[in-house]
């Protein structure tokens, strides 16, 4: 922050905070280069930024190096200048501010809410430095294709403190948004633009088990970017906070068939908080997970272009209390794999309370020796031809083995299909009749509006898919 900007809002704060008595009587006067403040705080009235500019008394001078006259009163009780936004219960300038961020992030820094980011090609935050970003900060990604793709990433190592409000959630957006500061969506695209920039992947040091054993290159880098290693050997590796985080119009693609997803967390540890995440349009899958024990909560995905929710790599967290909204172009609601090696082999994961829309789209395919559970989920405007697939002999084998479970879920069918039907065990050496037997006892066929289980959707009045009407069931 510009030592202007920290003395424009140390300014607006003093004046907002209107400590003294109802007369505003101060027992000192201020010298003549400075202004008193509501709580008879002396604070300079020229910043050397602005040289031969004097404000009148009661008035401050803002960043462009004009005098504005703030409300007084508490924090956002009135309107706040032109300029600026009321967020966090503060007056903040919103105009005038931009930034562009491209390669290593080798200190730790903080992207604050009255500058809109321009990430250009891919911005990395370094082994051992934190990447601070505050409510309310909006971050635009340019386009580009291939190693031009723009795209943030935290290193294995590195952290990101992005801890959005449901009031100022942090937006991250292409460069083609014509969303700003203090808005929660812009007026110039919808769910249907897709791939306009990369995404956000986060690297982290907890157990996967890939091809390569326990470490490995993250899905939609270059094999030759050093920084897109993942995994090792601490389960509760943190890579700091992810909150009320909305990542909109990515999954540039950087080769054929290689798009990078919404969310891609490869390896990412328990210590790490997620919670209050929105995907909205993107190329790829919204959210996939590599590996790890991170725990989400509260998670959104809209019209993505493959999967909604695509966990790999014996994924060994919890995802409690999610959304999938399908696109016109949507995959699976749900692909499981599971361990690629007999390396921690054995991670199981966890999907539970969840609400899940279809449109065109399949329920979820099991594969590749998927393990865990899914759970008290509600299924509804699926086709009439959509699954719940065990796509080979070993899925089979690991479901009537207990080892992949899917209990407690209810489903609105089309006209004329039951739940023997939505359950299919596609492997040669699978019981399908024994499948779709326990399946039909462990869940339930329901009317439409007359689910017990699912999410709560209240949480996610902040996103843009209820700005956008999405959230209307």
């Amino acid at each position: 922050m510009t030592k202007l900007l920290k003395l424009t809002t140390f300014a607006l704060c003093l004046l907002f905070l209107a400590s003294c008595d109802s007369e505003n009587s101060c027992d000192a006067s201020c010298s003549t280069d400075q202004i008193q403040g509501l709580d008879c705080t002396c604070f300079p009235q020229n910043p050397p930024d602005c040289p031969g500019i004097t404000c009148p008394a009661g008035e401050i001078l803002a960043i462009d190096c004009t005098c504005i006259s703030p409300t007084s009163g508490e924090p956002c009780a009135g309107t706040c200048p032109d300029g600026f936004t009321c967020m966090n219960d503060e007056c903040v300038q919103t105009s005038g501010f931009s930034e562009t961020k491209s390669g290593r992030i080798s200190a730790d820094e903080t992207w604050t809410a009255n500058t809109v980011y321009t990430i250009a090609g891919k911005v990395v935050v370094n082994d051992g430095v934190t990447l601070t970003i505050e409510p309310g900060t909006i971050i635009k990604g340019a386009a580009g294709t291939g190693t031009l793709a723009s795209t943030l990433i935290v290193e294995r190592g590195g952290k990101i403190m992005a801890e959005g409000t449901a009031d100022a959630p942090i937006i991250m957006t292409t460069a083609k948004d014509n969303i700003m500061p203090g808005q929660l969506v812009g007026t110039n695209l919808d769910e249907t633009q897709r791939g306009e920039w990369g995404g956000l992947i986060v690297l982290g040091k907890a157990p996967v088990s890939s091809k390569s054993g326990e470490e490995a290159l993250i899905e939609g880098l270059p094999p030759d970017d050093s920084f897109g290693l993942y995994g090792g050997n601490d389960a509760a590796d943190d890579s700091g906070v992810i909150r009320y985080v909305s990542i909109r119009h990515g999954g540039a693609l950087i080769g054929e068939g290689n798009e990078i997803n919404g969310l891609t967390l490869g390896g990412v540890g328990s210590g790490t908080v997620i919670e209050h995440i929105e995907v909205v349009a993107n190329v790829d899958d919204g959210i996939e997970l590599f590996g790890g024990s991170v725990n989400i909560n509260n998670a959104l995905v809209w019209a993505q272009g493959d999967d909604a929710y695509d966990i790999d790599q014996s994924y060994s967290g919890t995802v409690d209390n999610f959304v999938y909204i399908a696109g016109v172009d949507s995959d699976h609601a749900l692909e499981i794999d599971g361990a690629e090696s007999d390396v921690n082999p054995d991670g199981s994961f966890t999907l539970i309370n969840g609400t899940l829309k279809g449109l065109a789209s399949e329920y979820a395919d099991f594969r590749d020796g998927a393990r865990g559970s899914v759970l008290n989920s509600y299924w509804f405007n699926f086709p009439a031809d959509a699954d719940v697939e065990l796509d080979k002999d070993g899925e089979s084998a690991n479901y009537f083995a207990g080892l992949i479970v899917i209990k407690g879920n209810e489903f609105t069918l089309a006209d004329g299909v039951d739940l023997s039907a939505v359950s299919a065990d596609k492997a040669d050496a699978g019981n399908d009749a024994g499948f779709d037997m326990q399946f039909a006892s462990e869940n339930a066929a329901v009317a439409a509006g007359g689910a017990s289980v699912g999410a709560d959707t209240s949480v996610f009045s902040w996103t843009m898919a209820s700005q956008k009407g999405a959230l209307d069931f």
